[in-house]
């Protein structure tokens, strides 16, 4: 709910703090750096110590990164309270889902519970939006953090109650150097790229670049050596699970780059109003929700492959359809976008938990749904700050020249309406060059999908 609100506010954000194209990305995609950090080693440390303490925690810290990002006044202050839910975030995920692998040990049962996990995400889509315009439409842009206070306020109340503790015996000691070399890694690397596309390669951002991705080279290697690694390296020797993971990047990657880019889209090339564009999300999101709940019934029918594969080409071939929008005219576009891939994304959201859960003992569950919950979270991050950063190249190339974002220019005094034009073409044009390569992405790995996991035996069905 919160990070399908934080789109729209983008626009309202921009006006009243004027971040940088920058840190306009950073208060985006922070939360999810710091949760994809911290997820694999939380979801150790929840295992060790207790999911329950871990989920209670990590909903205090929530709470108060909130807050403080609803009262934020400059970007700064905003992107260090963002990457306080983040840690808040980071102990909440994979706790919540190991807990819920425990209550159901029956592997169908499982599979249900975990679809309606998965379906409470589509619901906070479709109903943040929806309330966040409501909220936008009469109050200041912080509202839409201070709607995450209510829930966070029933959920320590209740979880004690309702939810018992659980933790395992013995799983080892966690490595203090592989979490700071995952968490230092991925922020040098992806920060190189951010900064390449705002503010032209340079030297700098190929040496922050290069240290990033030799610490992850690093982090990938002390995995293999350790008894007890944070990230367990063997379980991506089955095919399912490593394209059940891969799935969980790159949906991700596509659902974070459009639900961005498109709420700008509708907003500032359209002239839609917020509460307008949170409409408009709705039939998107109500597929999605139903698609996640449903998924263990196709599983059950057709099998977790050809589910996986199907998941795939919905993805792909919805976001194709994002290529019909224009400055003028996109609205239908947009819908039929959001209900074609909001099948293939409720599919890979419920089969990538599902597949983590299932592929170790429930004792390490914490640490397996970790890893399912870092690719979204990574995927978030990366389809925001990648592709958020190609559109943003795309602009600063073909643009007026006038500032670095379309909602910067257009905040610009004085401007004619050929600038103006221009500007909404670029963005267009970016839009269209960031889908088009998420829906290449989701498409070839379809592809390898089809060629790569074996096919199921009847009997396992």
């Amino acid at each position: 709910m919160d990070g399908s609100v934080l789109y729209l506010a983008m626009p309202g954000i921009t006006s009243a703090i004027t971040p940088t194209t920058d840190q306009a990305l950073w208060i985006l995609d922070v939360y999810g750096f710091v949760v994809s950090s911290l997820l694999i080693a939380f979801g150790s440390l929840g295992d060790r110590y207790g999911r329950l303490r871990f989920l209670l925690t990590g909903a205090v810290v929530f709470g108060i990164g909130s807050t403080g990002a609803a009262f934020s006044p400059n970007p700064e202050t905003l992107i260090a309270c963002r990457a306080l839910m983040g840690l808040g975030g980071a102990t909440l995920l994979p706790a919540g889902l190991a807990i819920i692998g425990g209550l159901f040990p029956d592997p169908r049962q499982r599979s249900r519970a975990i679809g309606v996990f998965a379906a409470t995400f589509a619901a906070g889509f479709a109903v943040g939006p929806v309330l966040g315009g409501l909220l936008l439409s009469r109050f200041d842009w912080g509202s839409v953090f201070l709607i995450n206070i209510p829930v966070v306020v029933l959920f320590v109340a209740f979880a004690p109650v309702l939810l018992r503790e659980v933790r395992t015996t013995d799983p080892g000691r966690v490595d203090a150097l592989s979490v700071v070399l995952s968490a230092v890694g991925i922020l040098l690397a992806v920060h190189a790229v951010k900064s390449a596309a705002a503010e032209a390669f340079s030297a700098t951002e190929a040496i922050t670049g290069a240290l990033g991705v030799a610490l992850l080279v690093w982090f990938v290697r002390r995995q293999l050596a350790l008894e007890h690694p944070l990230l367990d390296l063997r379980l991506f020797k089955d095919r399912v699970f490593t394209v059940a993971i891969l799935t969980g990047v790159l949906s991700l990657v596509a659902w974070a780059a459009a639900g961005y880019l498109t709420g700008v889209y509708l907003q500032s090339v359209l002239g839609h109003g917020v509460l307008t564009a949170a409409l408009l999300v709705l039939p998107g999101a109500a597929v999605l929700t139903a698609a996640c709940v449903g998924a263990s019934g196709v599983v059950e029918r057709i099998g977790k492959r050809a589910a996986l594969i199907a998941s795939h080409f919905f993805m792909g071939g919805g976001l194709l359809l994002l290529l019909l929008t224009t400055t003028e005219h996109g609205v239908a576009a947009f819908v039929a976008s959001s209900v074609v891939t909001g099948v293939g994304y409720g599919f890979s959201f419920s089969l990538v938990a599902d597949t983590a859960v299932a592929a170790v003992p429930a004792e390490r569950a914490g640490s397996a749904a970790s890893i399912a919950e870092t690719s979204n979270e990574l995927g978030n991050a990366l389809g925001i700050s990648l592709l958020g950063s190609l559109a943003a190249a795309v602009f600063r190339l073909t643009g007026p020249d006038v500032a670095g974002t379309l909602d910067e220019t257009l905040a610009e005094p004085g401007l004619t309406a050929a600038t103006v034009a221009r500007a909404e073409d670029a963005f267009v044009d970016g839009l269209h060059a960031a889908i088009g390569v998420a829906s290449l992405l989701c498409l070839a790995l379809g592809v390898l999908a089809l060629r790569w996991v074996p096919r199921e035996e009847p009997a396992s069905r």
